[in-house]
């Protein structure tokens, strides 16, 4: 197993602030960070030789908007949508990430009024085939994420985020299975896991409430259970969520602060998710 940290917890942006952040993390003994990737202007070749001397992985992570949106009714906006998502690649190539998660399906955030539409399926689909086909190009693997009904909606289960890679049918696109979405949505731990078994390829780890695993109301047994089943042995990533970034609170719903600090906050997650995988792997 492979343990991570998402940034977001400190940041939307890579910076020179950064850098005593994942120092700390080196030394608590993560293996990688995951990395916010929303200003796709940055030099991420610098970004992935500073990763490389301190010693961390990476996987990354982006999101589409309105005026990207994949699943537009408007060619053009979801051909931005695409081409958003391309730099998104390029950029994961540049800094070294392995793999490319979050809902960028679809707009985070924007809602129609009612469940999808057979065309949003379709166009959906169509965008992600373009996007995996340049993904193998630049060797990073996709992991699409569904989200909870009150972020998204054209993906919401993870059985349905298995069903939509599958129709996708290319190698690099794969999805990813969250925590913190599955107890709001899945009406079995198990059989969510199991449905998504042979696209999985990537973990978050993520409280009711956000802040640390482990201090919550999730399932923690039965989710490492499963997973330990169906031979999971990829990345967790801690997905947590604070006040330091103000410009996320319309989509984490975020308002308080619910841990001691980022560092007792990583510290006692990476030590929770190995205690939980040391009694089952």
């Amino acid at each position: 197993m492979k343990y991570g940290m998402n940034l977001l917890l400190w940041t939307g942006e890579l910076s020179d602030e950064m850098i005593p952040v994942l120092h700390l993390l080196k030394n608590l003994g993560y293996d990688g960070v995951e990395l916010p990737i929303f200003n796709m202007d940055l030099d991420y070749a610098k970004w992935g030789k500073i990763l490389d001397e301190i010693g961390l992985a990476r996987t990354a992570v982006t999101v589409r908007t309105e005026a990207d949106n994949p699943i537009s009714p408007d060619a053009a906006i979801r051909q931005k949508g695409i081409d958003a998502n391309k730099k998104a690649l390029d950029c994961c190539a540049a800094v070294g990430a392995v793999t490319l998660v979050g809902p960028y399906h679809s707009a985070l955030g924007s809602f129609s009024g009612k469940g999808r539409t057979a065309d949003e399926w379709k166009w959906g689909v169509e965008s992600m085939r373009a996007v995996a086909e340049h993904a193998g190009t630049v060797h990073v693997t996709l992991g699409v994420e569904c989200l909870n009904r009150f972020e998204t909606y054209l993906l919401n289960t993870h059985a349905d985020s298995a069903r939509f890679c599958r129709e996708v049918g290319h190698a690099r696109c794969r999805m990813m299975y969250d925590t913190f979405h599955s107890n709001i949505e899945e009406k079995s731990i198990a059989q969510a896991i199991h449905s998504c078994a042979d696209m999985l390829c990537h973990v978050h780890i993520s409280e009711n409430d956000r802040s640390t695993p482990g201090k919550g109301n999730v399932r923690w047994e039965e989710n490492f259970d499963a997973l330990r089943d169906i031979g999971y042995n990829g990345w967790m990533v801690v997905e947590a969520f604070g006040l330091a970034l103000p410009e996320l609170a319309a989509a984490t719903k975020i308002w308080r602060r619910m841990f001691e600090s980022e560092e007792q906050l990583s510290r006692d997650s990476l030590g929770f998710m190995k205690q939980q995988v040391a009694q089952r792997w």
